[in-house]
């Protein structure tokens, strides 16, 4: 319901009830200005792009507060990450109303983490974490649309994660302390992160059937999907190694300190980190996490196909299994080329035998 009216001191007053009955007004000078306003909110309304006047005032940090008020519920370490990347954004953007942040001040904010020289990995993070701030603000009804886009977004970084040779992981393995070598063989030839390593139980290993069934991350939380609890079939010869600890300490994990006991993250990387030194030709930047891209190959080089690797690792979907390890699958122009000749060769065949038979 809308209409205009004429006040006795001869300015025109529109106004307007929103879909909650609550009355919104402004006032002008001419009537054709106030008739324009109010067609501009009825289509609004029309479109779905209407917002509350005082609501589309709401500022980035106050809009964040809220925000992050409900990722609470979220794992702590998910909380966390969360936190940080609000702290930039509020940081960045904080003081500008919700509506007015527009789609050039995103790239200009992406511009600006680069020249700061943060890493591409995390300015993808940060343009995605505005990205899904800005997406609940829409669908909270506080804005219109959101100014965070494809068109914004920085890219996410291409880089070919590095490689172990099988050399450079026995090296490592023995160049750990001899406790936490299950750490090498399980990141190597299991495929777990640091987080499931420490907390890996005796009781997840099934040691007769060669299974580990992943079910927990440190400190004893839960993980993150259900792909991540899919259980990974391990030969019995690991499944011995991974045995000696809990036989010899008694451990719950089968990662384990110098005097037997289970170890947070941060212990078994600064181990990982002094071990690493001392082997040749690993990058400074090797971590635990890559012994995973070794264990992605040696699947790969053994002609598993997408799926069997997806899996295998745990990935959420193909997609970022050929995203990550696509130039690790054998080159397959050569067996293209090579069925295309075979039916070339058989019908070349064919013809100089029917030739022949016509003789």
């Amino acid at each position: 319901m809308s209409s205009i009216h004429k006040r006795p001191d001869g300015v025109w007053r529109a106004r307007y009830r929103d879909e909650a009955r609550k009355e919104h007004s402004r006032h002008f000078a001419r009537k054709a200005d106030a008739q324009r306003w109010l067609d501009e909110v009825t289509t609004a309304v029309v479109t779905g792009t209407y917002v509350d006047p005082k609501t589309a005032r709401t500022t980035v940090r106050d809009w964040c507060e809220t925000w992050m008020r409900g990722y609470e519920l979220k794992r702590p370490s998910t909380v966390r990450q969360g936190r940080v990347h609000v702290r930039r954004i509020v940081l960045a953007l904080g003081d500008r109303p919700l509506s007015a942040v527009r789609p050039s001040e995103v790239r200009e904010w992406m511009m600006a983490l680069k020249s700061e020289g943060l890493a591409d990995s995390t300015i993808y993070a940060l343009h995605a974490r505005l990205g899904h701030i800005f997406a609940d603000a829409v669908h909270d009804g506080l804005v219109p649309r959101s100014p965070v886009s494809r068109r914004t977004s920085p890219g996410a970084a291409k880089q070919r994660p590095y490689v172990a040779t099988t050399e450079q992981v026995w090296a490592l393995y023995d160049a750990m302390p001899e406790p936490m070598r299950p750490a090498i063989l399980l990141g190597a030839f299991a495929g777990l992160r640091v987080a499931e390593i420490v907390a890996l139980r005796t009781s997840d290993v099934d040691f007769m059937r060669g299974v580990i069934k992943p079910a927990v991350q440190y400190p004893n939380a839960e993980l993150k999907t259900e792909m991540s609890r899919t259980p990974i079939p391990i030969p019995l010869e690991l499944a011995v190694e991974l045995n000696r600890n809990p036989v010899q300490w008694g451990s719950p994990t089968i990662v384990v300190g110098v005097i037997g006991r289970p170890i947070a993250p941060y212990t078994l990387e600064e181990a990982f980190r002094r071990a690493r030194a001392t082997v040749e030709g690993l990058p400074e930047g090797f971590r635990i996490h890559d012994l995973r891209h070794y264990f992605a190959s040696l699947l790969i080089s053994k002609g598993l196909d997408v799926k069997v690797v997806q899996t295998r690792l745990r990935h959420s979907s193909a997609k970022t299994t050929l995203d990550t390890y696509t130039h690790l699958w054998p080159d397959k122009e050569e067996s293209a080329r090579a069925a295309v000749a075979d039916v070339l060769a058989a019908r070349a065949d064919f013809l100089r035998t029917s030739a022949r038979s016509a003789q």
